[in-house]
């Protein structure tokens, strides 16, 4: 007498990688549309007892010198990459291995904006490579998904600008007491400045280096406008 059917064996492993993939691919397509309630840096610092202050505002509500002033700073091709800048990445790779060579010197990062969105948004603060393999594919999804005008919406809105303080509203409001929609060219360029270290650096009133470094990122936000390198985000 044959027993019965035994049952089929469940695949665990491929349940829960298809788990990750629709909650990956549907936490990006809702926040095409609807801002991130919360990002895990925001929680960190929570525990940390930073507070948070954090007011979204449209893209429309944000000065267009402080989109010209982060993409100075911070990604000078963010219109014409697909995510990531390989140029870049070379050369953060190069100085950091010099730098590791003489046993010093300050780790160089090579990220665009799309990939600290992408970051900020859905990853863990840190630097270890199962985060930055989910980041590269965070990226290409946002990319694809959002557009650019979305993504440097978002990124606007949840960037650390000092203890606490998340998003050009909530900073312009911490640093110069106004709206992001008011902020002048000489506000923004401080605000992308202390971007590296919004911790260590202060905006308002600011030290030397944050003054040489805002005098620079100015500077190139004139390029930015002439050359039209904001044209994916600016009407």
């Amino acid at each position: 007498m044959t027993g019965a059917p035994k049952p089929k064996r469940r695949r665990p492993i491929l349940t829960v990688f298809l788990t990750l993939i629709v909650l990956l691919v549907g936490s990006v397509a809702l926040y095409r549309f609807v801002p991130p309630p919360q990002t895990w840096l925001m929680t960190a610092r929570l525990f940390e007892g930073s507070g948070r202050d954090y007011r979204w505002r449209s893209l429309d509500d944000i000065s267009p010198r402080l989109v010209e002033a982060v993409i100075a700073s911070e990604d000078s091709t963010f219109c014409a990459h697909a995510g990531f800048d390989m140029k870049a990445i070379e050369k953060a790779l190069q100085t950091n291995a010099r730098a590791e060579k003489r046993g010093s010197g300050r780790i160089r990062g090579g990220s665009t904006i799309s990939q600290q969105t992408a970051k900020n948004v859905f990853l863990w603060p840190g630097r270890d490579w199962i985060r930055k393999g989910l980041e590269a594919g965070y990226t290409l999804l946002i990319e694809t998904t959002w557009g650019k005008r979305r993504i440097m919406e978002v990124y606007l809105n949840v960037a650390e600008w000092g203890p606490g303080i998340y998003g050009a509203e909530a900073a312009a409001r911490h640093w110069y007491g106004k709206s992001a929609k008011d902020l002048t060219a000489r506000e923004a360029a401080r605000l992308a400045a202390i971007l590296p270290s919004p911790r260590r650096y202060k905006a308002a009133a600011p030290g030397p280096y944050v003054r040489r470094r805002a005098s620079r990122v100015q500077a190139a936000m004139g390029t930015v406008r002439n050359e039209g390198l904001a044209r994916c985000v600016l009407r």
